[in-house]
């Protein structure tokens, strides 16, 4: 529903008793101050800016893919052992989770997202570069541990942009949209690195990533700086009568339904983070052959599902809520972890990964949205994004190997199920306990 307001303000360019013409405004949203201060900032972001986003997060997606599986395969070719691989992937995981808090902080304190972005971006070039250049032990090292402390900043620039340019109101479905690029752009990549590979060799996947940080930092350029309102971006209300003084952390932390929030992440990735490693360790033990083939078409059908729904998912969210999406993610992580405890078919175990895209597509809209509610008004919108983000790595570490262990011991169903009832108290979790975040739910309630 669209609210019309009126209102009156002194301007150089209208007499002192005539009527600003009305503005259009979504409901518990002031009309935006208009003065010089103001800027293009507040007003409907340009197409340019949209479509900047749109392609900086596809080509950033492609650069990221170049630093998934192929790093173990590349550097296997370069005849280094499994335990020196197993280290380096390792210091890259535990800088990725030891940076993900001070990642948002950065993001929250700096004067442009844009700068810091490229900056990460040219960084991750270059560590691209030495992969491909000198495969050498502390080179590789080095370049591990920078990859990993510039992709704790990007995440959180990525949301950030994104509610600098389209406000809390509509970030939901722009949410959806970034995780529809995003997924394209590991698809394409995955493709396009893979043939590199096969044709070429494992060591052209990196001069291919290097390469493609040229079009990254030019959609980066296209998004137009004064169209991000900093204080947006910062999760800050820009209406005096909605603001207030910033969050420090330990009042953050002391938020409830942050907390809630980053258990139900964790409990999401102790769930999910092992099933697909533990499915394909099974499926390889029956038939070595078709199992690569399998487990590609495993990670093509969520990714797909992701992009095809996740604006959608966007929408919906802002219509129904938030928890009953969540619930519903949650409901589908169990069904899949039950399933995989009972089928054997290869083509069924591909239907199976439907409910994979469901819960991805979920969450790839729900953690930054739901954080942007929690914080909206007081900031440190990053950082707090940084909290969850070291809940999510916290859960994957533990469910590969709380997984692998059961698997072990008493065999993958039981695995499986195991993982399923995890699911199922994320579920109660959102039920009972989390409560409902979106912004102008909150403010009828109020009311």
């Amino acid at each position: 529903m669209v609210v019309q307001a009126t209102t009156r303000a002194p301007d150089r360019h209208h007499p002192e008793n005539e009527a600003v013409p009305e503005v259009a405004c979504a409901p518990g949203i002031a009309p935006e101050p208009d003065d010089e201060k103001s800027d293009h900032r507040g007003a409907k972001p340009s197409r340019q800016s949209l479509r900047g986003l749109d392609w900086f997060i596809f080509f950033l997606a492609d650069v990221q893919t170049g630093f998934g599986p192929f790093v173990a395969v590349y550097l296997t070719t370069q005849k280094w052992t499994q335990v020196e691989i197993g280290f380096v992937l390792s210091i890259g995981g535990i800088v990725a989770l030891l940076g993900q808090i001070p990642g948002g902080a950065i993001i929250d304190a700096a004067r442009s997202t844009r700068l810091v972005a490229g900056a990460a971006v040219c960084t991750i070039a270059c560590c691209a570069l030495a992969y491909a250049a000198l495969p050498i032990f502390p080179v590789v090292v080095t370049a591990a541990t920078l990859h990993a402390m510039a992709s704790c900043v990007l995440g959180p620039a990525i949301a950030a942009i994104s509610l600098g340019l389209v406000g809390p109101m509509r970030i939901g479905e722009r949410l959806g949209r970034n995780a529809r690029f995003a997924s394209l752009g590991n698809g394409v990549a995955a493709a396009v690195m893979g043939t590199c590979g096969y044709l070429l060799s494992s060591r052209s996947v990196f001069i291919v990533t290097f390469l493609l940080a040229i079009p990254v930092l030019y959609a980066l350029s296209r998004i137009r700086p004064q169209e991000i309102d900093p204080a947006r971006a910062h999760g800050q209300a820009t209406d005096r009568a909605e603001s207030n003084l910033p969050f420090r952390f330990r009042d953050l932390v002391r938020q409830k339904p942050l907390l809630i929030f980053a258990c139900a992440v964790l409990l999401l990735q102790l769930a999910n983070a092992a099933m697909l490693p533990l499915m394909a360790g099974v499926v390889t033990t029956r038939s070595a052959d078709w199992a690569p083939a399998l487990i590609a078409f495993c990670i093509v059908v969520p990714q797909a599902f992701v992009a095809a729904t996740s604006p959608t998912i966007g929408r919906k969210a802002q219509q129904w809520g938030r928890r009953p999406l969540l619930l519903a993610a949650f409901t589908a992580l169990a069904i899949r972890g039950l399933l995989f405890s009972m089928v054997t078919d290869p083509f069924a175990l591909v239907a199976v990964q439907i409910f994979d895209g469901i819960t991805a597509a979920v969450f790839a809209v729900m953690i930054p949205l739901i954080v942007s509610d929690i914080t909206f008004g007081r900031g440190r919108f990053n950082l707090a994004q940084g909290i969850v983000g070291t809940a999510t790595g916290i859960g994957a570490s533990l469910s590969t190997v709380t997984a692998g262990y059961v698997a072990d011991k008493f065999g993958a169903p039981v695995a499986f199920i195991g993982l399923s009832c995890v699911a199922a108290l994320g579920f109660l979790l959102i039920l009972l306990v989390m409560p409902e975040t979106r912004r102008d739910h909150r403010e009828a309630g109020e009311s």
